[in-house]
């Protein structure tokens, strides 16, 4: 019955008219972002998050990881993936995510629209590229398809509420499935990005999280002066990524795949720069916090760091590291737990 209340509040509570909500934004600019690790397990005392790990990247291993976090996951599944743009290079393998789909009972993959214009930012053109990238073994829940919702985010940052696709109060559990790799905007794509950008709609949501207040779709020159950037962009993304994490409290788990690890995303599409660091393997834990940090940490802790990492700082990325801290997220400090 708590469940269903919960529920039943979001689908009630609406949608609120964009400028009403793009007026409320708080564009104070944060700290320094902090300095990344290069140890791969965290050394300071006190509790630990579990972060579970393998080197192998399959559909047996990343089975074996689920089964480490998925105590709390229960009812109708969301599989949050980046389904990426059409012929993306990098995107998760398709059979790998098939069978770890079926595996997973009452389950589908879920998305939202873009806001830049492109292969995804219509539900008509969206659907097209879903077929395209071979996205068809299982439903593929466009979120915002028919309107948004609005989720509060306790004790945040900058952002009060967050529009999301109205879709995600139809699901009572999240499995975030996160491809980890660079972003153009964030310095990295890690379980935040997964679901700070992927679960807000694609016209409301995705402009709160990036401080675009033109009624226009984003051109050329708006990513560069007419948005959030460096730190505050990542405190956005923290909000909105704390509100999909609010909604679901224990019903949501944390998957990242270190592969194919370019500095662009795979909104990128063909554009991507080719990785030069190598697959490094897959983390899972409950904590949203630990398994991004465990994974930036792999990545420092590599001797090929050098373009990933520039990529990261020179976008001030660690400061999504820093705003999950603040606002309480999880915990940086994780114990590395192999499977192999």
């Amino acid at each position: 019955m708590e469940n269903f209340s919960r529920r039943d509040f979001f689908k009630l509570a609406g949608t609120f008219a964009a400028g009403t909500i793009l007026s409320n934004f708080n564009f104070a600019r944060a700290q320094a972002p902090v300095i990344g690790s290069r140890e791969v397990t965290s050394k300071a005392a006190g509790s630990k998050a579990k972060v579970y790990f393998t080197k192998h990247i399959d559909a047996n291993h990343l089975l074996k990881l689920y089964e480490k976090i998925n105590e709390g996951i229960y009812g109708k599944v969301a599989i949050k993936l980046h389904t990426g743009e059409a012929h993306g290079p990098n995107i998760l393998p398709r059979d790998m995510v098939r069978t770890f789909q079926s595996s997973i009972p009452n389950s589908n993959i879920v998305e939202t629209n873009t806001m830049y214009v492109g292969d995804r930012d219509t539900t008509e053109k969206h659907r097209q590229t879903l077929k395209t990238n071979g996205w068809t073994f299982c439903p593929v829940d466009i979120m915002d398809e028919d309107g948004t919702v609005m989720l509060p985010v306790r004790n945040y940052i900058h952002l009060p509420e967050v529009s999301m696709g109205s879709h995600i109060t139809n699901y009572d559990s999240m499995v975030v499935l996160t491809h980890f790799k660079g972003h153009a905007r964030g310095g990295f794509g890690g379980s935040l990005k997964n679901i700070a950008i992927g679960c807000a709609d694609g016209q409301v949501g995705k402009r709160m999280v990036h401080g675009f207040t033109k009624s226009t779709a984003p051109g050329m020159d708006d990513w560069v002066g007419s948005m959030a950037n460096g730190a505050l962009f990542m405190e956005n993304m923290a909000d909105s990524g704390k509100a999909t994490c609010d909604y679901f409290g224990k019903h949501i788990v944390f998957i990242n795949v270190m592969r194919r690890m370019s500095v662009d995303c795979d909104c990128a599409g063909t554009s991507a720069a080719e990785p030069t660091i190598p697959d490094l393997g897959i983390c899972a834990s409950t904590d949203i916090l630990a398994v991004d940090q465990a994974c930036i940490d792999m990545v420092y802790a590599h001797p090929d760091r050098k373009d990933l990492v520039e990529r990261i700082e020179s976008r001030e990325g660690l400061a999504q590291l820093s705003a999950m801290k603040k606002l309480k997220m999880g915990n940086e400090q994780y114990q590395l737990i192999s499977i192999d």
